[in-house]
Parts: C-alpha cells; sequence; structure tokens
C-alpha cells in the first residue's frame, strides 16, 4: 500500500530563451522544490535505507503543458521512482527581450511544481 510522507512546492522561472518551452522553468521549479525537502525523519519512522525505494510524483502547473520535455523533467529528480505530470497553469509575465540571450520574446514562463514523496508498504 502507497503512503504520501511529504509534500512539496516549487517555484521555476525562464526568463530569456525561446518562450514556447516550459521545460527549463518546469525543471527550476523541481530544483526548488527538491532544496527544501529534507528527508532525514522518514528513516526513522520507515525501515528503508536506499533512497531508490521513494515514489516520486510530480504535478507541474505551466503554460504551454503539452511543449514540456518530461525525459528532460524527469532527469532533475535525481532518485527513485518517478513519475511527472504537466497541466495547464503557472504564469507569462512581460519582461524584456534581449536578443543577444536569444529570446524570441519578452515573456517570462513561471512553473509551479508539486512534488510527492511516498512509499510502497
Amino acid at each position: 500500500m502507497e503512503k504520501r510522507y511529504v509534500v512539496e512546492i516549487g517555484l521555476g522561472v525562464d526568463q530569456h530563451g525561446h518562450k514556447g518551452d516550459p521545460t527549463d522553468a518546469a525543471i527550476k521549479a523541481i530544483h526548488n522544490a527538491i532544496s527544501n525537502i529534507s528527508l532525514c525523519g522518514i528513516s526513522e519512522i520507515l525501515d528503508f535505507s536506499d533512497p531508490g525505494e521513494m515514489i516520486i510524483d510530480v504535478l507541474l502547473g505551466t503554460p504551454f503543458p503539452q511543449n514540456v520535455d518530461e525525459e528532460k523533467v524527469l532527469e532533475a529528480i535525481p532518485f527513485g521512482t518517478k513519475h511527472v505530470k504537466a497541466v495547464e497553469g503557472g504564469l507569462i509575465a512581460r519582461g524584456v527581450q534581449l536578443k543577444s540571450l536569444g529570446d524570441d520574446s519578452a515573456d517570462i514562463l513561471i512553473a509551479n511544481a508539486a512534488i510527492t514523496v511516498s512509499f510502497d508498504l
């Protein structure tokens, strides 16, 4: 039986480059969420020693979810059995377009990630 133990939220922003691809913002959101998780108490509650036993579910809210490269996103998660689902969400804010940085628009893509850590007990 799978039991959830942690849900952490992250935010990622992609300010420059090709704005039709939300993958960079999604990866930054995952890194942000992961950097806020400390699972030190779980090993005291559960009998586990291999982080590969974790089940990691990522829900992404981002503009253009159909353009998320799920393989790249999965690589941002260091271990565990990984699942990613991208849905319409996040924000597009107006920034500045700098051709020297490869911008094709002034849009800033903002993505949110909800990471759930579970164990199959």
